[in-house]
């Protein structure tokens, strides 16, 4: 009987395909990228939604809104709909969840809603699971299927998942980073922690308000921290030109920056960051951790481009750790795989929204 019902999802998924897109999100706090099947990746975009206060109406969304942050009158608003990974405001995100979804369908007309996967944080709650697939809902989605970041990475990158060797990923994103074990098509421990590229972009800011006397704001920061961040020395040094407000004269100023000014701001963090892994690996069993020790640790989400990284967390975990392949699409791509064989991986999907599952 289960045979059968396996056989009958698998027909239906496969001819609903042809009517319908499939689609799968990386919902990040700093940008969602979004995969069509057949496509690839269409859209990378901030998650950043511009709003009209005085007629409650979408403005921007994405780029366009990103470029309006700190430069708007005070009746426009620059939001991020998503803080920490986690949905904070459910309609602005249903506003942009729909835009990036319309947008992605663009040229590709179907008779039906799309089915859509969403890559979400681990360890969040049935409540935020639940206003996940629900903004997705309301965007036009016909079928959600969640699934957590550390899992949608690790097969994402390629790893056996489904294997019984045990396989560990650290995403760290723009809000959040996901440290996940995976074993056997699940997460075997898993935590998820507030320590990512905004902190890092918080630091620089404070660093700079305290050390230079200097007022930068984040989308400054972050351009910082893309330019010249490092956890190590390296043999040239880095410097970038910063603009700001001064804090004693309230007058422009611009001061240079260099790598080890942006070390000294995230130190503290990086720390961290490295004691959570720690905690994550002193909770694996031994058998994983043998494997892991033999396969390595792989780093994904933008925050592992950060120079030096790996070597400092080898060091720090007497672990290898290495940079997977095109970290900063391993989730949506790893959304795309889940897509493609629902079937394989329904375990590992969340909570599924699935009307195409016959009840017994």
């Amino acid at each position: 009987m289960n045979d059968v019902l396996q056989r009958s999802r698998e027909w239906k998924e496969r001819v609903m395909g042809f009517v319908s897109n499939d689609i799968g999100i990386d919902l990040g706090t700093a940008n969602t990228l979004v995969y069509v099947k057949g496509r690839g990746i269409v859209i990378n975009e901030p998650s950043i939604v511009a709003m009209n206060q005085k007629t409650n109406r979408v403005v921007a969304v994405g780029v366009q809104a990103k470029e309006m942050l700190g430069r708007t009158p005070p009746h426009i608003i620059a939001v991020q709909p998503v803080v920490d990974g986690v949905i904070s405001d459910f309609e602005v995100t249903s506003e942009m969840l729909a835009y990036l979804i319309h947008k992605a369908q663009e040229g590709q007309p179907k008779w039906l809603g799309p089915r859509v996967t969403v890559g979400v944080p681990s360890g969040i709650t049935s409540v935020e699971v639940r206003a996940v697939r629900d903004a997705s809902r309301a965007a036009g989605a016909r079928e959600v299927h969640i699934i957590e970041e550390p899992m949608a990475a690790a097969i994402g990158i390629g790893l056996p998942v489904h294997s019984p060797t045990g396989s560990m990923v650290i995403d760290i994103g723009g809000g959040t980073t996901d440290v996940g074990v995976v074993s056997l098509g699940g997460l075997v421990t898993s935590r998820n922690v507030r320590i990512a590229g905004d902190r890092f972009n918080g630091d620089i800011v404070a660093h700079a308000r305290n050390e230079f006397k200097i007022l930068i704001g984040e989308k400054t920061a972050e351009e910082v921290k893309i330019a010249i961040a490092s956890v190590a020395p390296s043999r040239e040094r880095l410097q970038v030109a910063v603009r700001g407000r001064d804090l004693v004269t309230g007058l422009p100023r611009e001061i240079m920056i260099s790598d080890q000014d942006v070390r000294n701001a995230i130190e503290h963090s990086i720390e961290e960051l490295v004691e959570s892994v720690k905690e994550v690996i002193e909770h694996t069993p031994p058998e994983i951790l043998s494997d892991i020790m033999q396969r390595g640790i792989y780093l994904a989400g933008g925050g592992a481009l950060i120079r030096g990284l790996p070597e400092f967390l080898t060091r720090s975990l007497g672990l290898p750790v290495v940079v997977a392949s095109d970290p900063l699409t391993a989730v949506v791509r790893g959304t795309a795989i889940v897509l493609d064989n629902i079937a394989l991986f329904r375990e590992a999907i969340l909570k599924s929204d699935d009307e195409l599952v016959p009840t017994e």
